[in-house]
């Protein structure tokens, strides 16, 4: 079993960071894993990607051409990674910024108001939360309790985050759960 995941959005809306928690998440649970970071030279506001490869093998190749699921949080990324995505893998649109489809029925489209649930908790920082929450708890790519326990660890030095940022892992959950 390996499965690829392709984080993509601008710099600056923590699309790294997600692609990290959910490496992160799967080393838990005893997968293979890779993580490779891509960005714009302005990061702040360039694309910026990742792709998370994840296997109960070891890896040959980290890099991928055709992903499984894609978590899009702005209209270029998903124009651009959208028609790559294998069939039947989970497409999260952030639906906030993004007013389009995949334009695909073959696979399992979401779409999550990331940046307006983010503002609702209090900060738009939590955006990559919100898609992070919906896109495990629609694939089931990891444990859902494995993810909690991950983004508390990542956010530990900073203990006033942590409420916000598991109440946007939630409000994802929850998301993802309407069909």
């Amino acid at each position: 079993m390996q499965r690829e995941v392709m984080f993509a959005g601008f710099g600056g809306q923590g699309i790294l960071l997600i692609g990290n928690i959910l490496a992160h998440t799967a080393m838990e649970e005893g997968y293979e894993v890779a993580w490779v970071p891509s960005y714009g030279p302005e990061m702040r506001g360039g694309t910026a990607y990742c792709l998370v490869v994840i296997s109960d093998r070891p890896i040959g190749s980290p890099i991928i051409r055709n992903p499984m699921h894609l978590v899009a949080m702005n209209h270029p990324s998903l124009e651009k990674f959208a028609p790559m995505v294998k069939p039947n893998g989970v497409v999260v649109i952030n639906s906030s910024l993004i007013h389009i489809g995949s334009d695909r029925d073959d696979v399992d489209e979401l779409l999550v108001p990331a940046n307006d649930i983010a503002n609702d908790l209090g900060s738009i920082k939590v955006a990559n939360i919100v898609a992070l929450g919906a896109f495990v708890a629609r694939s089931k790519i990891v444990d859902f309790e494995v993810l909690r326990k991950c983004v508390q660890e990542q956010f530990s030095s900073k203990e006033k985050l942590i409420p916000i940022n598991m109440a946007a892992l939630e409000e994802g959950k929850k998301v993802a759960q309407i069909k």
